[in-house]
Parts: C-alpha cells; sequence; structure tokens
C-alpha cells in the first residue's frame, strides 16, 4: 500500500508490519457499544471527528462519498464523533450536511481518542486508520484528507486487495 500513499493521501502512514490494533471502543446509533471486532471481516476507514473540528466538517463530505463511493459488504467509513456536550448535535450537523450515506457512531465521553492516543495514534482530529479485515492496521493519517479522490480509492482499493 506504501506506494499508493501519495497524492490527495500522500500524508497516510503505512506501517512496516500490519499490528492488531487494541480494543477501540464506541456506539452506534442505536446506543449500542461496539468494538472494531464487530467490523470483522470488513475493511474499515475508522475517522475520529467532531462538530467544532473545522479540518473535520471539511472533511466530512469526502468521506460520506467515499462511502457511497465504496462502501459494501467488503468496506465501510466508520467516523465516530467524539462531542461530548450535545449527542443531538452531531446529528443534527450530518443531516443539515446532506451527510447521508455514513452510519452514526460515537463516543461522547471521547475514550475512543484517548485509547488511540495511547496507541500512538491519537494526537489531534480529524485522526483516520484503516484496518484489515482482520483488526489490523494497514495505515494511519492523522489530519484531513480528500477522501473521494482517486489517491484515495486506489489506496483503499489496494487495502481490500484489490486493483
Amino acid at each position: 500500500m506504501a506506494p499508493l500513499a501519495r497524492g490527495d493521501v500522500a500524508a497516510v502512514s503505512v506501517p512496516k508490519s500490519a499490528d492488531m490494533l487494541g480494543q477501540v471502543n464506541f456506539t452506534g446509533a442505536d446506543g449500542k457499544a461496539l468494538t472494531l471486532a464487530d467490523f470483522k471481516g470488513r475493511t474499515v476507514l475508522l475517522n475520529l471527528w467532531a462538530t467544532w473540528c473545522v479540518p473535520c466538517r471539511e472533511e466530512m463530505p469526502a468521506l460520506n462519498a467515499l462511502q457511497q463511493k465504496l462502501g459494501g459488504e467488503d468496506f465501510q467509513v466508520v467516523a465516530v464523533n467524539i462531542d461530548t456536550n450535545d449527542p443531538g448535535k452531531p446529528k443534527q450537523w450530518l443531516k443539515q450536511h446532506g451527510i447521508d450515506h455514513l452510519t452514526y457512531y460515537a463516543d461522547p465521553s471521547a475514550k475512543i481518542f484517548q485509547q488511540l492516543k495511547a496507541m500512538g495514534r491519537g494526537f489531534g482530529l480529524p485522526t483516520s486508520l484503516i484496518v484489515g479485515k482482520q483488526g489490523c492496521e494497514l495505515g494511519y493519517l492523522p489530519g484531513p484528507a480528500q477522501w473521494d479522490s482517486d489517491d484515495a480509492a486506489a489506496l483503499i482499493k489496494a487495502a481490500l486487495g484489490k486493483s
């Protein structure tokens, strides 16, 4: 994947070895507790975002478009909101901005950010990790990217084992 980290996703860091990620907790739209293990068998672009984060808000339409373009049984964008004050605000913001292809995930305690920080992967927002089908980290990006670009699609397709 490393040669495909270029152009709009050039800042993606591809680890030398694909290590398993630890327990990463968040909730679904229904409030049900989830972990990355619930997505085993599917490649995931895990993204942490907040409504108060300007680069996060600017990145959301591209994540929405990536999910629309490549999302399905093999791949899913899992954008986890970490707003801590008003749990209704992120849902309202997504609706107002036409973000309609992403499932709502949240961690209003923001513990997920601390979990990733403990792994050396949470230094600011947005933060994105490409996670393989077995739960291994395939790539990491601290900061925003143009996830709906051809470069991003090529990177995700490589993570999926497709050309």
